[in-house]
């Protein structure tokens, strides 16, 4: 078993390609939105023992620390570790932040860190991920008694759940939902459009991994944990920093419809708990 990276380079939007912006942009989203997302049930105070998988330049980490929690930011991409060891070298430097290279599944990391972590947070990450019904399960060796995860993921069927908004090309980045087509339709596509083979890797790994609020839901019930608090955006938070949109809560009626639901809801924040 084994975590992909997610690598941004030579992508379409500036959030992509300029490291402080998107460092900054994790940091005011994490402050306004996602912290108190947690705080409905999981009171974030000193101490507290955070783990993020996937935390790229640490930008989410950046607002736990400011509260007094010790926390740890996980990565595969050594060139956003690099990043994330350079914006937050102060923090580091007390020895309550860590930021390594290191895959989860390593049994040196298990066996430092086993039934450690009181918050284990993966924003923007789940998708990318394979194996989700091995990996999610697996949390549980690293959560303390009644330790939460905080997932925050794009549902696969909303208009842009293949991360298209990185392809290199205009109408590539900005055509919706054409990553619901057929795989070899969907490649096809992006080599006519002229895109480089790195980002139709990327996103045919995307397309792979993908994930549904149904399919997440069900493989939470089933790993033995239980959802604590969800909230499914119309409008991702994220939209606000990236488009200058306002994030919009999904319509309660909209979201009461499974399936339908996610093709109209553009972002999923969810904590579970250990049972």
């Amino acid at each position: 078993m084994y975590l992909r990276c997610h690598p941004y380079q030579n992508m379409a939007l500036e959030h992509h390609s300029n490291h402080k912006m998107r460092f900054d942009q994790q940091v005011e989203n994490t402050k306004t939105y996602v912290i108190p997302f947690i705080q409905a049930t999981l009171p974030i105070r000193a101490n507290l023992k955070v783990l993020e998988i996937g935390c790229g330049e640490g930008g989410v980490l950046l607002p736990f620390y400011q509260v007094g929690c010790k926390c740890i930011g996980v990565d595969l991409d050594q060139a956003r570790i690099e990043l994330a060891q350079e914006f937050l070298k102060d923090e580091i430097a007390t020895h309550r932040m860590t930021i390594e290279l290191q895959n989860v599944y390593e049994k040196d990391f298990l066996d430092n860190h086993a039934y450690s972590f009181d918050l284990i947070i993966l924003k923007d990450v789940i998708e990318h991920i394979p194996n989700q019904e091995q990996f999610i399960p697996f949390l549980k060796k690293l959560l303390k008694d009644k330790g939460q995860v905080f997932f925050g993921f794009p549902p696969w069927y909303m208009p842009f759940g293949g991360h298209q908004q990185i392809a290199q090309k205009k109408w590539t980045s900005k055509l919706p939902y054409y990553h619901l087509l057929p795989m070899p339709i969907f490649k096809w596509i992006l080599k006519t459009a002229g895109e480089s083979q790195h980002i139709i890797d990327t996103l045919v790994e995307v397309k792979e991994t993908g994930i549904s609020i149904e399919r997440f839901e069900k493989i939470c019930q089933q790993s033995g944990f239980t959802i604590v608090n969800k909230q499914w955006y119309l409008i991702n938070p994220i939209y606000k920093y990236k488009f200058g949109l306002n994030p919009k809560k999904q319509f309660w009626l909209l979201g009461a419809v499974p399936f339908v639901r996610n093709f109209l809801t553009t972002c999923a924040y969810y904590t579970i708990e250990k049972d």
